[in-house]
């Protein structure tokens, strides 16, 4: 138990300021998590899941003792949030992935299911949410923030309005992201957004940094999915081949 809690309370000194080890690290998990996501790929969720208990002791300062000291009781409350909504997420996209292998195995029996994994089937389809679906965020957004924001300040958190948007945010992004929806990415530029000043006023350097590099990643995977679900909706759209006739044609000279 020694060296657990060692491990644990390792910091990292820079500037003056002290970082835990396990701040960086939960970070790194969760910049994994999301390349992954990016790449549709269904280890994304586990490794995600890590670096989301990782970072619960973290932004719970006040009660871990972490240099920071401070309660963050948004960052902190995500964190769990991230774990049930990836357990969904991690079940969907494996389901998916084993119905995609079915249908290419049944298309290609010469495949094998066990030796061959089928790498070029991912998880999920990127594809638009519906506008009822885009309405029911948004009123979810505005109504899960408000009252977010009054429960955190009831607790002592700190910088409750900002730290209840990264929450409601966060919860919004992971659930599209289970679902397919390509606007998952624009919502986490929102989350983003508010993260990084909230993050460097408290003291929280690494993961303010990451949410810098996540901003620029986030760019980077919205237009992944974007032209994934272009070059699919192109293909679905396409005729089907038309059958040549085999028959030698006379050469024209």
């Amino acid at each position: 138990m020694d060296l657990l809690t060692q491990l644990l309370n390792a910091t990292l000194t820079i500037g003056g300021a002290s970082i835990l080890w396990r701040e960086i690290i939960g970070n790194a998990f969760g910049l994994a998590s999301a390349f992954g996501g990016m790449r549709r790929m269904v280890w994304a969720w586990p490794i995600g899941i890590v670096g989301n208990a990782l970072l619960f002791t973290v932004f719970l300062g006040g009660v871990f003792h972490t240099p920071q000291n401070l309660d963050l009781y948004g960052q902190a409350g995500r964190q769990v949030m991230f774990m049930i909504v990836s357990f969904y997420g991690w079940w969907n996209w494996s389901q998916a992935r084993k119905a995609g292998l079915r249908e290419s195995h049944e298309t290609d029996p010469s495949r094998s299911i066990v030796s061959e994994p089928a790498e070029d089937v991912k998880a999920v389809q990127p594809h638009w949410a519906s506008t009822r679906e885009r309405v029911s965020m948004v009123a979810f957004a505005v109504i899960s923030t408000l009252v977010c924001a009054w429960i955190f300040t009831q607790l002592g958190s700190w910088g409750p309005l900002a730290d209840a948007w990264i929450f409601t945010g966060s919860m919004l992004a992971t659930y599209g992201m289970a679902r397919g929806w390509t606007e998952f990415w624009l919502v986490w530029i929102g989350v983003d957004i508010v993260g990084v000043p909230l993050l460097l006023t408290a003291g929280y350097y690494p993961s303010a940094v990451l949410y810098l590099v996540y901003g620029a990643f986030v760019l980077w995977g919205f237009f992944v999915w974007l032209k994934v679900q272009r070059t699919e909706a192109a293909a679905a759209d396409a005729p089907a081949d038309v059958e040549v006739n085999a028959e030698p044609q006379p050469v024209r000279h």
